[in-house]
């Protein structure tokens, strides 16, 4: 949902930077896995419990994730670039939920609900990009993507935002994660009835 408006405040300085990395010879690929290893981290340190460490990790991760389009957009979008990016997304995702179930079990059947939820999104994106791609549609949402965006009320933005909430006051990580794995799914049924919609008979 936020996703658009933040891009057109990120991109311009995200380019920047993406010209800047790129001539030193790092490219959108090793940004990519870079951000992941800080991703599995951030997962580490908040198993153990160290939700500061944790954050400061997500955040990197995150900074990653951004910087690896922006050399991607200087150096030319490469099919493996996005499915490299959208895949280590998607297992990061769950790996935040997972670690703090492992630091607090008492956590575990909000962060399991959370997760599937993160199934439904995902795999409704995934799906609908697909079929996008099969019928040559043209992209939607943020543009200069490996992927058609179909868009919803909760998109990466608002993912990182929760993320940043269970670093900051863990101890409310259960109706956080309730709520927002039921707006997940809310994102997810709009992108099925636009599938129906778009792809039926």
């Amino acid at each position: 949902m936020l996703d658009t408006r933040i891009r057109r405040i990120i991109d311009p300085p995200m380019d920047k930077c993406g010209i800047i990395l790129s001539r030193y010879g790092i490219s959108a690929n090793r940004m990519t896995v870079a951000g992941f290893v800080m991703g599995v981290g951030a997962f580490a340190a908040l198993s153990f419990g160290e939700y500061t460490l944790g954050l400061f990790l997500i955040l990197l991760n995150r900074l990653a994730d951004g910087l690896d389009g922006a050399i991607a957009r200087h150096e030319g979008i490469t099919d493996l670039g996005g499915y490299l990016d959208i895949v280590l997304d998607f297992i990061f995702y769950a790996l935040v939920p997972l670690g703090f179930a492992i630091a607090e079990p008492d956590y575990a059947v909000a962060a399991a609900f959370l997760i599937v939820s993160f199934v439904g999104t995902g795999t409704s994106f995934l799906a609908f990009a697909i079929m996008a791609q099969k019928r040559g549609m043209p992209g939607a949402g943020p543009q200069r993507k490996s992927l058609y965006f179909l868009g919803g009320l909760t998109e990466g933005t608002e993912t990182i935002l929760v993320m940043i909430l269970f670093c900051l006051v863990p101890d409310l990580f259960v109706p956080l994660a309730v709520v927002f794995g039921i707006l997940c799914w809310i994102t997810t049924a709009t992108r099925i009835a636009t599938a129906v919609e778009t792809f039926g008979d």
